[in-house]
């Protein structure tokens, strides 16, 4: 019996103090210092919307404050290119400003490594995650991206399987 006594007492002295431990701030899982392109970048990429290419609009860039830092026009092309100047600080927001589509499509960059950022469904749906979680930050945008792709259980595919093809779904059917 006073086995199981110390044992309730350990148990309920480390509920007690995770339980104190919950009040802590939290500190990001992933932290990054800011980013700032030190010179001039060239951003690529394509937009698309849910029914394919968009080929006429605006892409715009602004800042994490709202300020617009750069835009260009798609032309004939869902291609765009832009420049954007040096000492920009990251996240920049990229989105589409079209008659040529009703949905509300963005992309944001958060890495001075990349170049290229497409534009589509798939992107707004990642910053839109990101900044339900609390802003545009690469932890954000990491834990945003994971959970809004939807990524199989388990390989149900036949690529990189060895052995018997007959046995990999349980016999031929």
């Amino acid at each position: 019996m006073k086995k199981y006594n110390k044992l309730l007492a350990i148990t309920m002295a480390g509920v007690i103090l995770s339980a104190c431990d919950s009040d802590k701030p939290k500190k990001p899982l992933i932290s990054v210092p800011v980013q700032v392109y030190s010179e001039l970048k060239v951003l690529k990429g394509m937009v698309t919307d849910s029914k394919g290419p968009v080929r006429a609009g605006t892409v715009i860039v602004k800042d994490r404050d709202g300020k617009q830092v750069a835009e260009t026009m798609l032309e004939k092309s869902s291609h765009f290119r832009l420049e954007i100047p040096a000492g920009t600080e990251l996240p920049i927001e990229l989105s589409l400003s079209s008659k040529a589509t009703t949905e509300k499509l963005r992309s944001i960059v958060i890495s001075k490594a990349v170049s290229e950022y497409d534009i589509s469904t798939l992107t707004t749906r990642i910053a839109k995650h990101a900044k339900e979680l609390g802003g545009y930050t690469y932890g954000n945008m990491v834990i945003a991206a994971d959970s809004t792709v939807g990524i199989p259980d388990a390989n149900k595919t036949s690529t990189g399987f060895r052995g018997d093809p007959t046995k990999q779904y349980g016999g031929w059917h």
